[in-house]
């Protein structure tokens, strides 16, 4: 490419991964995902810290995005340094080496009637 697209500092204030789901696995259980577009023509290096409301921030969780692609990350299946606690609010800061572009997504399975929500993330430098 030849601008950058994204930024290198991203912010999740939103988080929340139900205890329970409804419906068949791994589809339909309730989820919080980090969806990260990496438009350049380098790997992105990526740290994410996850801050709590009772608690000090847990990370760095370290992720690789190839260059010229996208990944999805379940929050639900981070397990270094520690896993997500399920039912617990939460917020994540993320880094990139490189400019990135990042969204967030939420499945809420807990009834029959599932409940989506997307948002882009918030861009601070």
């Amino acid at each position: 490419m030849n601008e950058p697209i994204g930024k290198i500092c991203w912010a999740i204030a939103e988080g929340y991964i139900p205890a329970y789901s409804n419906g068949p696995e791994p589809q339909f259980t309730s989820h919080e995902t980090v969806c990260i577009l990496n438009a350049n023509d380098r790997d992105a290096r990526i740290e994410m810290t996850i801050f709590y409301t009772d608690r000090d921030p847990v990370g760095p969780y370290r992720l690789l995005v190839p260059a010229r692609r996208t990944s999805h990350i379940r929050f639900n299946d981070l397990q270094d340094p520690e896993p997500i606690p399920l039912d617990t609010d939460f917020a994540s800061v993320i880094h990139s080496d490189v400019p990135i572009v990042v969204q967030h997504t939420r499945l809420d399975s807990r009834q029959s009637e599932n409940a989506l929500l997307s948002t882009i993330a918030y861009a601070s430098h």
